[in-house]
């Protein structure tokens, strides 16, 4: 039974949620404001936390600021009236895996809650793959998440590691946005590549240390990493 963090404010839209996560075979735990659930997340453990952006004492960005500190990979989904691109990228930005606006069926959410639990179960699954591979002067382990360079390591994120990953593996290629939307966020919508055009952006700033280093853009197509190691 998957334990999920609800965090929303709204007393009717609260007590509705509520009642049909637990309907569905799902432990709830039901917080109405950040501070609550920040208190609660740090005395459980949870698979999902779904959390609404404007709640009292601490909105629901802080909240995932501060929690995405202690914890990359316990999988978030927004809950929220705004529908505006500014506030989803600013939400994915933040290490979201998915964003729900208001009104909202409890199919639909559903749905999405059993994708990223689909999503995060398998790349929380044992790795048999014990290749690490080196970038320039860098040393990156997928199954660590880490990536070393100089003496000092990195702690990445599920997400920067298996983008990262794939980009080592069709290094020699190319990687194609469409494969790493579909094997990463699982499916190619126009908010998850902005979401991965983020990652991409923080994976350019931890390989920066080497000069030689470069993830460049193949218009058309996707990206390529450039390793001045490799032949």
């Amino acid at each position: 039974m998957a334990k999920v963090l609800l965090l929303e404010d709204d007393p009717n839209l609260g007590f509705i949620l509520n009642e049909h996560l637990k309907m569905n075979g799902f432990e709830v735990v039901h917080c109405k404001d950040g501070e609550e659930g920040t208190l609660a997340f740090n005395e459980g453990a949870f698979d999902i936390c779904l959390v609404d952006i404007m709640m009292p004492k601490k909105d629901g960005f802080t909240f995932v600021a501060e929690l995405r500190k202690k914890d990359q990979n316990v999988p978030v989904i927004f809950l929220t009236a705004k529908s505006l691109s500014e506030d989803r990228i600013e939400g994915f930005k933040l290490g979201c895996d998915d964003y729900i606006t208001k009104p909202f069926s409890m199919e639909e959410l559903l749905l999405r809650i059993r994708a990223v639990l689909r999503r995060t179960a398998g790349a929380s699954a044992p790795v048999t793959d014990k290749t690490v591979f080196s970038i320039g002067g860098y040393l990156f382990d997928p199954v660590k998440q880490r990536l070393s360079f100089n003496g000092t390591s990195a702690e990445l994120t599920t997400k920067e590691s298996q983008l990262l990953k794939l980009l080592c593996q069709y290094k020699a290629t190319g990687l194609e946005r469409e494969t790493a939307l579909k094997e990463i966020w699982g499916d190619d919508s126009y908010f998850n590549a902005r979401s991965m055009d983020v990652f991409i952006v923080r994976l350019r700033k931890l390989l920066k240390a080497d000069p030689g280093i470069a993830i460049i853009n193949i218009h058309g197509k996707g990206y390529k990493l450039i390793d001045p190691g490799s032949s």
